[in-house]
Formats: structure tokens, sequence, C-alpha cells
């Protein structure tokens, strides 16, 4: 197994449903460290960069909207295989179809209304960390539990 790290975001609806500590809760029993995490409020621009994969989709506006209607909390998460365990933990796009026990099976009420973005992949979760974060805002630093979760 691998550490990685990746990027999460708590969306909109997540802040304004007051579900930051129970999903950051979920993410950090899975084993999941966070090394950086701070709240923002995201610019267009930031917006603009973070969806430019969708650009010229139906959908576009929507998300560049919706990410910067109201505050998010961004969040760097390290672990073994953080990426696939993250999206595992946060389940599919679409709550109707997400498994109970994740979080968007348990909490989210809509497709657009999902509460939470994980990068798909350790070179997306890369890019999009380096969108959100300064280098020198993301700490490593040995967990005396790290054992217990990961073995010796």
């Amino acid at each position: 197994m691998k550490t990685e790290r990746t990027l999460i975001l708590l969306k909109p609806d997540a802040v304004q449903r007051s579900l930051i500590g129970s999903i950051i809760s979920r993410l950090e029993v899975r084993g999941l460290q966070i090394v950086a995490m701070k709240m923002l409020h995201v610019s267009q621009e930031l917006a603009h960069n973070h969806y430019g994969v969708h650009k010229g989709k139906p959908f576009f506006d929507s998300l560049v909207s919706f990410i910067t209607s109201s505050p998010i909390v961004a969040m760097v998460l390290e672990g073994q295989n953080a990426v696939e365990m993250a999206r595992n933990t946060m389940g599919t796009t679409n709550p109707v179809q997400a498994s109970p026990g994740t979080i968007r099976g348990d909490l989210a009420t809509d497709i657009g209304y999902n509460l939470i973005h994980g990068s798909d992949s350790t070179e997306t979760a890369q890019h999009e960390i380096n969108l959100f974060f300064d280098e020198g805002e993301i700490l490593s630093y040995e967990r005396a539990i790290g054992s217990w979760i990961t073995g010796p």
C-alpha cells in the first residue's frame, strides 16, 4: 500500500447544513490524516481553474455558480490509498445511487447538492491540491496512532 494525498472540498451545502464535523469525522475514522485545512470563499478564477475540465459542458456554469455561492472547507488528506479510500467513503456522485453508510448515501439530497468533492486520481489530486494550497500550508507529521491504523 502506498501513502497518497488527496484534495477534499466540503461544498457550500455541507457548510450551510452544518455537516463539516460529521463529514470530517467519517474521513478521519477511515484512517485519513488531515495535513491541511482551511475555509474559504472560492473565487470565479479558482472555480474556473478547478472545473476547467468541464468547460463547455452544459452544467459548467451551474458548477461555478454553486461552488462560489458560499464558503467551502478545503482539505488535504494523507494516508494509504487516500484517493480510493476517500472516494469510497464519499459514495457515488448521485446520492440516489450512493450506498448507505457513505457520506452521500447518508447525508446528501440531490446530485447538485452532493456535499463533497474528492480528487479522482493521484495525478488530479496533485493538480487540485496546488490550486487550493501553497506547499507551506501542508504539514507532514507522524501520528502516534499511525501503526494502529495501518499496521507496523
